[in-house]
């Protein structure tokens, strides 16, 4: 088996992996869960395709592991954006009356 036969494969298997997770995604739009669980689970789910896409689609499954560390800064200055501004202003949600 040549190298970029192999290469491809891989690709194709990681796209197969990514269409079926979006068929889930979808899927559960259309069953009857729990906000709770449907929101935690498409949480998961996109996390998953997200590290997939990243890994292989940009290639840092290939590079060097200090590269793929210096993305750690960038992860948690999210992480804190995401609690600092949008999640206080979500909570306001519950406060609403129908």
């Amino acid at each position: 088996m040549s190298d970029e036969h192999s290469h491809n494969r891989l690709y194709l298997t990681v796209w197969v992996v990514l269409l079926v997770v979006t068929v889930v995604e979808v899927v559960l739009a259309y069953v009857n869960l729990s906000i709770m669980l449907m929101l935690s689970t498409l949480v998961i789910l996109s996390v998953f395709k997200a590290a997939l896409i990243v890994a292989y689609f940009m290639h840092l499954r290939f590079e060097k592991f200090s590269l793929f560390l210096s993305l750690i800064p960038m992860l948690l200055i999210c992480v804190i954006l995401m609690f600092a501004f949008p999640l206080p202003d979500g909570a306001r949600v519950l406060e609403l009356k129908p």
